[in-house]
């Protein structure tokens, strides 16, 4: 009599009904329910547990637990169970909804499979390795239990595919981030930085989330020919905000301004009354400027240059020559210093015309005409 009440109890069901059920035991590859308003138990393979592969029924359910499932089959004793299909079901609801409002949410890696990362959010969500992280990652080992924020980048419900990304969640941050720092930043701030990137034309610098641009020629008060040659990257740089260009997130900067200027405590580095080294740089009609320190040049006037008369002073100098010079004046706040090449020459001694003994006692126009008569003779 018993089993012809059973029976006609579970042929009260049909596949497709939602029925909820309290887990009475959980075996190794099955989980027995009891339905509820019904003595009929129910069951659920470990299969229809969830949308990802299961080892052992406990790691997805536990005795006393109550479960929303659909009936699967309808067998002569006994009725089989889904429970993956109604997560599945409430799942492609809740993220249709994320995936049109463009939310971001949080879940827990499940399993880190070649390609990617797999995660269970009531259905099998996929992040391909690309889409992790912003940066290469080698190893993925270390993501699995990690919860991380994601974004549902594609979902297609009829071929039952879901692609996640937490790339696109770090990026939108950072993109907050970019303009929170271009809103703050402002032209004459003085910031540190980390060398990024060098190229041919500069040095980019990330100063705090965004990268700021310094041109070769703000590298150094020195010319740099190269910027690998006065900077590498990771390199710590104190750098000054030269301009902030909001609509197209371009920040220029400058180290060059945040050092010594080349021309700062010049008086002890060129004491007038000095004696120093120096190339000729430029050759003009007036005079020679010479470089004496990196960034530092001095003129010598022409009439500096030689203590015999010179038209040029191109006649005795040439571009690229080394000098020694003697500082004559120092000018710190025109940035002009005076030198002198002839000061450290020796005056040629005067040509003089020694008068004959015999000459002496005579007067000067009658010795010239005595030597004029001697040369037409």
């Amino acid at each position: 009599m018993t089993e012809e009440l059973n029976q006609v109890e579970v042929r009260s069901f049909q596949v497709g009904d939602k029925v909820k059920g309290q887990v009475t035991k959980v075996e190794e590859k099955q989980v027995l329910v009891s339905i509820e308003n019904s003595k009929i138990d129910g069951i659920v393979p470990i299969s229809e547990l969830s949308s990802l592969h299961v080892e052992k029924a406990s790691d997805v359910v536990s005795e006393g637990e109550e479960l929303d499932l659909e009936v699967l089959k309808v067998e002569e004793e006994a009725i089989v169970l889904s429970k993956k299909k109604i997560d599945a079901e409430k799942a492609w609801e809740d993220l249709t909804e994320k995936f049109q409002s463009g939310a971001i949410f949080d879940a827990q890696v499940k399993e880190v499979v070649k390609g990617g990362l797999v995660v269970d959010l009531g259905i099998r969500g996929f992040v391909p390795a690309s889409l992790v992280e912003s940066h290469f990652v080698e190893d993925f080992s270390e993501y699995r239990d990690l919860t991380l924020s994601f974004k549902i980048v594609e979902l297609d419900k009829e071929k039952n595919r879901l692609i996640l990304s937490h790339r696109a969640v770090v990026e939108q941050e950072k993109g907050k981030q970019k303009r929170a720092i271009l809103d703050a930043v402002q032209p004459g701030k003085v910031v540190e930085g980390t060398v990024q990137r060098i190229t041919d034309f500069g040095a980019f610098v990330d100063i705090g989330g965004i990268d700021g641009l310094v041109h070769i020629s703000q590298l150094s008060h020195q010319h740099v020919d190269k910027p690998s040659d006065v900077i590498e990257e990771g390199q710590k740089v104190t750098v000054k905000v030269l301009s902030v260009d909001r609509d197209n997130e371009r920040i220029s900067l400058s180290i060059k301004e945040t050092l010594p200027g080349p021309w700062s405590n010049i008086l002890e580095k060129a004491q007038k009354g000095s004696v120093l080294e120096g190339t000729v740089k430029r050759l003009v009609s007036f005079g020679a400027f010479v470089e004496l320190l990196p960034g530092v040049e001095g003129l010598v006037h022409i009439s500096q240059i030689a203590h015999k008369h010179i038209a040029t002073p191109f006649e005795v100098l040439k571009e690229g020559q080394k000098v020694k010079v003697k500082v004559l004046e120092v000018n710190e706040s025109e940035q002009r210093i005076s030198l002198s090449i002839k000061e450290l020459e020796d005056k040629p001694e005067e040509e003089t015309y020694e008068l004959p003994e015999e000459s002496k006692g005579f007067q000067l126009g009658e010795v010239i005409g005595d030597m004029l008569k001697n040369l037409k003779s």
